[in-house]
């Protein structure tokens, strides 16, 4: 059964999506069977898939609203690598029209029921805010990966967020835990850059994955060209930095060796 870990923070040019979808490449490319569900109306995980917004018959608008089961709007990414859920400008729609539909907050859930046996992984990338549709994946999820840049604001930003999953996880879904936090777009050059890291440590220890995501043009560059930035250069820092991150997220979830 997948494990279904949404990637997310409520401040947003922190490299949320560029994590959701180096790292479903990442853990595709090391032979897991990968699901990448793109909630945010913007679309960017969408095209950074190699998956046209704009080309779409159907999107994730219709799985949550229950007009067609989650597998037959599933599209594969570039070179068939892992699986994408799409999304585009439609998904704005979601908002309003959720309103009106039982169980609004766990369509997603109950959308992933028919697919999480197919997968090692699925990743939620979720909008930059607090709205229904990042509710819909925080009720669906196992985990929550927070990426934080390493700045003044991230630790400001981190506490709201907390403040979120313990809320959801008291009254909707208690089983939802802190998966992680991955610093990135990191300048070890910089002093607080290095003095935010070392606060994040200091607090949340092990939580805090030990792979750190630089700033590298490469990871700029690949989203423009539809490509995880392994597929466009695989020997750049940021691609080795997030085949580190899948490695390391791989080994906090293989499965127990049961007792002899």
């Amino acid at each position: 059964m997948g494990r279904v870990i949404c990637v997310a923070n409520q401040k947003g040019g922190v490299g949320k999506t560029t994590t959701a979808v180096n790292l479903a490449a990442s853990l595709a490319d090391m032979k897991r069977k990968v699901l990448l569900i793109d909630l945010d109306p913007q679309g960017n995980a969408t095209m950074g898939c190699g998956v046209d917004k704009y080309e779409l018959d159907h999107s994730v608008l219709e799985v949550l609203l229950g007009e067609m089961p989650a597998r037959e709007a599933i599209k594969p990414s570039v070179n068939s690598l892992f699986d994408v859920l799409p999304s585009n400008a439609d998904l704005t729609a979601a908002e309003v029209k959720l309103l009106d539909i039982p169980l609004r907050e766990k369509r997603l859930a109950l959308a992933l029921e028919g697919v999480k046996a197919d997968y090692d992984f699925i990743l939620i990338d979720c909008p930059p805010s607090l709205n229904m549709l990042t509710l819909n994946a925080l009720v669906a999820a196992d985990g929550v990966l927070v990426p934080i840049q390493t700045e003044y604001y991230a630790l400001e930003g981190l506490s709201s967020l907390l403040e979120t999953i313990d809320q959801i996880r008291s009254h909707r879904n208690p089983q939802l835990e802190l998966e992680g936090i991955v610093r990135t777009m990191h300048d070890p050059r910089n002093n607080l850059a290095n003095d935010v890291s070392g606060q994040l440590i200091s607090h949340f220890e092990s939580k805090v994955f030990r792979t750190i995501i630089p700033r590298n043009v490469r990871v700029a560059e690949a989203p423009s060209h539809g490509l995880p930035v392994m597929l466009y250069d695989k020997a750049s820092r940021g691609a080795i930095s997030y085949m580190a991150l899948a490695s390391e997220m791989a080994r906090r979830h293989q499965p127990r060796t049961a007792p002899a």
